[in-house]
Order: C-alpha cells, then structure tokens, then sequence
C-alpha cells in the first residue's frame, strides 16, 4: 500500500469528480490508489458499485463519506487518511454548489452556503490534509477545480480585484478580508450598491478566492504542485448536461495536472490543459 501514490478526490460521486477518478484509476502506470468521497454515504458506495462494473482492481479504490461543510466529518476524514495511509501524494477538490435556480434567486443565505462550500470546504479540508501531504516522498498535487467566472476581470467590485490581483500582497488574511466584506455586503442588501455582480456574485466571488488560496498555498509550500483548474462549461448535473464539454474531456486536465512531473508548474490557472491568466 504505501508504494502508491495516493489521491483524494472529494465530490468524487458523479460528474467532473467521478470522471477525475475513473481517470486517474485508468492510469496504471502511475500506481494510484484512489480514495473516492462524497457528502452522501448511500451516493459514494454506488459510485464505488459503478467503478468496480467498470472491471478496474478494487484493490485501487476505497471510499470514505466526507462532508466539506462539517469540521467533524473532515477531522474524521483526516484521521482516516493518517491512519490507513500514513501519507497522502494527491488532493483534488472536485467540490461544485449552486444550482441555476440558486444562482438567479441568491439570497444571503445561499450566498454564505456557496461560499462556504466551494471556499472554505475546500480550505478546511486542504488545511487537515496539508500534514499527510508534507509527508508524500514526491511532490505533492494539489488541484483545485475553479471556474471561468472566477477570473479576476469577472469581479466588478474593484477594490476586491485588486487586492486579489496583487500577488506580492497576497496572502490568507488577504482573502479572508475579501470574504468578509462580501459576506458583510450581502447581509446587508448592499451588493450591487458596492459593486458586486449580483446575482452571480456568490459562485463569482467563491471561485476567484479559491484561485487566490491557490496562489497563496503554492507560494507557502514552493516543494508542492498546486494549481488551479477551469474544466470549462462541461455536461453534467449542475448544467442540466448543457455544456460544450463532456465530463471526460472536462477532467482530463485535472488528471494531467495531479499527474504532471514533479518539475511541473505551480500557482498557475489552467483551461483545460492550457495556462489562462487569473
């Protein structure tokens, strides 16, 4: 067991996350073994039942319930990873929220749950897996799936563009005053009076703070791989299976990414499997 390489693909239960890990499985040469989560244990055990239809070793695939959203869950989860693997060599945050609906009728309330899930669930679980990470004998991956409403130019409330644009100034506490100050103007009813894109400022605002953290996390461990990923407006449940993408064609980078050499680049933004800018 600890030959392989390990990867943790959260929301691994279907679209973009199940594809990553179908993937990642398909690639033998490179030995993974695949913890597969989901929110939901019945949804992660019929994820697992349709991996094993798919004749890959289920030697190769385990699965662990895991909630993004609940300290508890993630300490359990982590404390799962320190004890079955002692290591971890990949993290891929497949995590997604926000349906169409919830994006037209944002109200406070969804806008915290956007954030919640697709910044600080990712953030909280990076932060308790960082310590098996540290002890991968590569260089560990770290993908984190954004969007391309996460650009920087998609945010219209300048000051916030701007203090997530300025990387020599960039930093955790950075992103958290920028967190604050869209929380704290959505609370208020002051969104569009300060400049934010309502009514998809939540999803906008969630996935421009992840490719921050990312800039920040690669800066903070220089060994590691960390990027950002936009898997483009792909085909799955979120988008009705509207999109221009399949999920295979939409998880290929992300796997190519995990995957890279170890002298591959870091704090970067991917389309797929090329750079964008931020």
């Amino acid at each position: 067991m600890a030959s392989k390489r390990i990867a943790v693909v959260t929301g691994g239960n279907k679209g973009i996350g199940f594809e990553i890990c179908k993937q990642l499985l398909a690639s033998s040469s490179h030995d993974v073994l695949v913890v597969v989560t989901a929110r939901d244990e019945q949804k992660g055990l019929q994820a697992l039942h349709k991996l094993k239809t798919l004749g890959l070793s289920e030697n190769t695939f385990v699965f662990r319930q895991l909630d993004v959203t609940d300290p508890s869950s993630i300490t359990l989860f982590a404390d799962f990873i320190g004890t079955q693997f002692g290591k971890l060599d990949i993290l891929d945050t497949g995590v997604k929220t926000y349906m169409a609906k919830q994006v037209m009728l944002q109200t406070y309330e969804t806008a915290k749950d956007c954030i919640q899930t697709n910044y600080y669930g990712t953030k909280h679980v990076t932060e308790a897996l960082l310590p098996f990470l540290c002890l991968s004998s590569s260089s560990p991956r770290i993908v984190n799936i954004s969007s391309g409403v996460g650009k920087l130019e998609k945010v219209e409330d300048k000051k916030a563009s701007q203090m997530l644009s300025d990387v020599d100034k960039l930093t955790e506490e950075v992103v958290e005053e920028v967190v604050t100050r869209f929380l704290c103007d959505a609370k208020d009813g002051l969104l569009e009076e300060n400049g934010w894109n309502a009514p998809l400022s939540a999803y906008i605002v969630s996935k421009a703070v992840i490719n921050a953290y990312t800039r920040v996390l690669a800066i903070k461990y220089p060994s590691f791989r960390i990027n950002a990923f936009n898997p483009g407006f792909t085909k799955t449940d979120m988008t009705h299976h509207k999109g221009t993408y399949t999920v295979e064609e939409g998880a290929r980078g992300a796997v190519w990414l995990a995957l890279m050499p170890d002298d591959g680049p870091s704090g970067r933004f991917f389309f797929q499997m090329e750079e964008t800018t931020f």
